[in-house]
């Protein structure tokens, strides 16, 4: 039984995924444009982060850097009232969430770089935080930069400084 156990236990650890490198975190966080409008890929990331909910706190284009927050109501109201019932005034019970995202905008010879770094908090019902994390999910950076791509091509179509397609 014994040796079950610890054979179990073996084949347990070895299928866990080894904890991702900082240079492995930083290579999905990072995407290369075709384009080299600096102000052009600021401007997309701006309006997707605008699409997506997110809330600009600050821009300063002279350095390529945009913070943005979304909050979220994650209240599960049944727990809470449960919480409460259980511990009275004390209790606690996670209540929001914030996404905060910073992007670093620079030249990379004939593109333009965009780094995003997304984490998440976990606020309390008494303000208290719960919870940091930076987002390490590759998806979730991919459909950021999907949406930077579409935010590009709307400026392109919609702008009517673009040169136009022969007809």
């Amino acid at each position: 039984i014994a040796s079950a156990a610890l054979a179990m236990f073996v084949a347990g650890c070895a299928s866990a995924p080894p904890p991702k490198t900082q240079l492995q975190i930083r290579e999905y966080q990072t995407r290369a444009f075709d384009t080299q409008d600096l102000k052009k890929v600021l401007k997309a990331c701006l309006d997707a982060l605008q699409d997506d909910g997110y809330i600009v706190k600050n821009a300063v284009p002279d350095l390529g850097l945009l913070t943005a927050t979304k909050q979220l109501d994650v209240e599960n109201k049944t727990g809470a009232v449960i919480l409460v019932l259980l511990g009275g005034n004390n209790a606690r019970w996670a209540k929001n969430s914030e996404t905060e995202v910073t992007v670093n905008v620079s030249e990379f010879g004939n593109q333009v770089k965009v780094r995003a770094n997304f984490s998440l908090k976990v606020i309390d019902n008494k303000s208290g935080v719960v919870d940091v994390k930076q987002i390490q999910e590759q998806k979730y950076y991919q459909e950021f930069f999907a949406k930077i791509d579409k935010a590009i091509f709307l400026q392109a179509t919609f702008d009517p400084s673009a040169p136009r397609p022969e007809r």
